[in-house]
């Protein structure tokens, strides 16, 4: 296979910034204070009488300011998922070996999620969740049941954009309430299908692959606006979180939720960087990369919602070029989810048969491993895992009563299932890339000092600022010419 030069790209912007300002305007330390100052906000909400069913001034407060950011990030999920999609399968035309890479990503893909679900089933048969837990647990069916039928029929697209509308009727009144809802697995199955419907268009297709792609930065811009107030949202979440859930709704389930984030930290801090170093690469620069994005999927918990910032640093931090992980960062944001499909649905079903004595067999073990390695689109990249737990429950012929009793705590779980996710997105690709030897090494190793999340530069401006500080014409049209590359470089 033939290998390209490392895409020409921009040059960071300067960080003038003093070390004061520096520190607070760090997106890390925004989400970190966020997350100190919601903690410290929800237990006064506690010591002041609020709890799940008892509302105040405070938690009426931090619930708003959270519900509000979810719902804004919950608004751009489907024209992202829609506009994301056909323009990644549209740069496919830009790419050399395109079928290698995608049948390489999807492979790895499989990989990491075989890994992940086997540390789950191992921690799951060793810790025993289900059997320490309380008996006071309360035990109910879910709305939403997943099983292969519902999996599969719910590919097929009602309408063009996978719409439902529901109607029912008030508790109180008898008035009728309507709510419009999107089957995230249609959107998806729809946009893939106009992706490839253009790619085979060929020529003709070109202004409409070029208007995708225009309205795919426009999306990105209003995210990443919403993605900048990411820690006045995390404020409302956790606080709210804090005041619902309490620290005494851990406790009869405190072995489930510490073998979750055992096998969640045996995933992101051994099998990842094991995985890193294997292929050469420095795991210091994989986490320090990533780690903005990792951020933001834990405090959001949504895996599209966090996906304008897992494809800026992939690209602009880890060295995949912009053509591949424009493909692969997407792909992965809805069907790649080593925390939510993988390592929750092994130990939520061995805790739910554990705590109705059902002994698991050696085949049921291995349909965990089995659904958990296919079905992971059933998650979709949004909020939650009970569809995917109770798809597995419902292959392994468990109660799906068992769903009710995880859900008090499930929250608390998806931040960190969601973080996971994330770092597995950006992963994947960065291997794949290294594999390929089309992973630019000199970005990947390059230090971390710049403003690598500031706003894009169109070309145009690109190339005015080259006029401006060129010394001639002929500096001016090389500059805008390395501006433009970045978007029209192939890769080999």
């Amino acid at each position: 296979m033939s290998t390209s030069t490392p895409t020409a790209r921009r040059p960071k912007a300067p960080d003038t910034r003093g070390p004061v300002r520096k520190l607070l305007t760090s997106f890390g330390f925004q989400i970190l204070a966020a997350l100190v100052l919601g903690i410290a906000a929800g237990l006064i909400g506690r010591q002041l009488g609020a709890t799940h069913d008892t509302h105040t001034v405070l938690s009426d407060t931090l619930d708003k300011i959270g519900g509000s950011y979810v719902t804004l990030l919950r608004a751009a999920v489907v024209p992202l998922i829609f506009t994301a999609i056909v323009a990644s399968i549209s740069n496919l035309r830009r790419v050399q070996n395109a079928a290698r890479l995608a049948g390489q990503t999807i492979l790895w893909f499989a990989i990491t999620a075989f890994i992940a679900v086997s540390i789950g089933i191992v921690l799951g048969i060793t810790i025993q969740p289900g059997a320490h837990a309380g008996t006071d647990l309360v035990k109910g069916a879910v709305a939403t049941q997943g099983t292969w039928w519902n999996f599969l029929l719910g590919l097929i697209p009602q309408n063009f954009l996978g719409l439902a509308v529901n109607t029912t009727t008030g508790p109180t009144d008898g008035t009728f309430v309507s709510g419009v809802n999107f089957n995230i697995l249609q959107v998806i199955v729809v946009a893939v299908a106009v992706g490839i419907a253009a790619l085979k268009a060929g020529r003709k297709a070109e202004p409409f692959l070029a208007f995708t792609e225009s309205l795919l930065k426009v999306i990105q811009r209003v995210l990443w606006w919403i993605i900048r107030i990411a820690p006045i949202g995390t404020f409302g979440l956790i606080g709210s979180a804090v005041i619902n859930y309490g620290w005494d709704k851990l406790t009869s389930l405190a072995w489930f939720a510490g073998a979750i984030y055992l096998g969640l930290a045996l995933v992101l801090f051994v099998v990842y960087p094991i995985l890193v170093k294997t292929h050469g690469l420095s795991v210091k620069q994989y986490f320090t990369g990533v780690w903005p994005a990792v951020q933001l999927g834990f405090v959001s918990r949504s895996s599209i919602g966090t996906l304008p910032l897992t494809e800026r640093v992939t690209e602009r931090n880890l060295g995949v070029p912009r053509g591949y992980a424009s493909f692969a960062v997407p792909l992965g944001a809805t069907t790649k989810m080593d925390g939510c499909a993988a390592i929750y649905p092994a130990l939520a079903a061995i805790f739910v048969a554990q705590f109705f004595h059902i002994d698991l067999n050696i085949m049921q073990y291995i349909l965990i491993v089995i659904v958990s390695v296919v079905g992971s689109a059933a998650t979709a990249g949004t909020t939650g895992a009970i569809v995917m737990l109770t798809l597995t429950l419902s292959t392994l012929g468990l109660p799906l009563e068992g769903v009710g009793l995880l859900l008090a705590i499930d929250p608390i779980l998806d931040m960190g299932r969601t973080a996971v996710n994330v770092a597995g997105q950006a992963l994947v690709p960065t291997i794949v890339a290294k594999r390929e030897g089309i992973l630019d090494l000199d970005l990947y190793n390059a230090p971390r000092n710049g403003l690598p999340f500031a706003e894009d530069i169109d070309d145009e401006d690109a190339a005015s600022a080259s006029t401006a500080d060129a010394g001639s014409p002929e500096d001016a049209a090389a500059a805008a010419g390395s501006a433009d590359a970045e978007e029209t470089a192939s890769v080999r």
